[in-house]
């Protein structure tokens, strides 16, 4: 029951008051699963993407963190072949830094802020944080890439209006989400040393 009333008006507050560049509605008729989008920043190699991820809330959310994963496939040290995240915040302390008092807009931009300024010192994908870090130019070459190949281009449809029926209450959000297509994963293992996320969709 926490949960839901949570949900219903964390899901009004991304409607009255999205993040720039983020969108977040419900997915289907449940209120534990979502779908959010965010923007590329502009300046950094995903400008022009649109990035989709998927978000699960635990039975003891706000308790516990959301899980969530990209959909997108994203070339970035932090981020995974398999959609997985390494953030402080989608982790419970002692090693996390989860709190009740977060909601789903601060995880959301949260995540916009590390894709704009990745962290090699504490990576998912240990190749790509040296790149990151050595090979400054040649990250930047293979993320517009990855940007261009899956985030953009005709694979983005904008929608207008997404309206949900939630026990007779409306939601609606405003986004760009992507076409269904399959996504393909390069085979890149996960060797960097962030713990991997338990709290994250595998």
């Amino acid at each position: 029951m926490h949960r839901h009333t949570r949900m219903k008006k964390e899901l009004q507050m991304l409607k009255d008051s999205p993040p720039p560049g983020i969108a977040c509605w419900p997915k289907g008729d449940s209120i534990e699963n979502l779908e959010a989008q965010i923007i590329g920043g502009s300046g950094t190699p995903y400008e022009g993407g649109v990035f989709k991820l998927s978000i699960h809330l635990p039975e003891r959310y706000p308790f516990e963190p959301p899980k969530v994963n990209f959909s997108t496939p994203i070339y970035h040290p932090n981020i995974d072949a398999a959609g997985r995240i390494c953030l402080n915040v989608l982790k419970l302390p002692p090693n996390g830094g989860w709190k009740p008092c977060l909601n789903i807009s601060t995880v959301l931009t949260s995540i916009l802020v590390l894709m704009n300024d990745p962290n090699p010192d504490d990576p998912l994908m240990a190749d790509i944080a040296e790149e990151f870090k050595y090979k400054k130019s040649e990250f930047l070459l293979k993320a517009a890439s990855y940007t261009k190949k899956h985030a953009s281009g005709n694979s983005a449809t904008v929608v207008n209006v997404l309206t949900v029926q939630d026990n007779g209450a409306e939601t609606t959000g405003t986004g760009t989400q992507l076409g269904k297509r399959p996504l393909v994963h390069e085979q890149r293992k996960s060797t960097g040393k962030c713990p991997r996320n338990e709290n994250t969709n595998s």
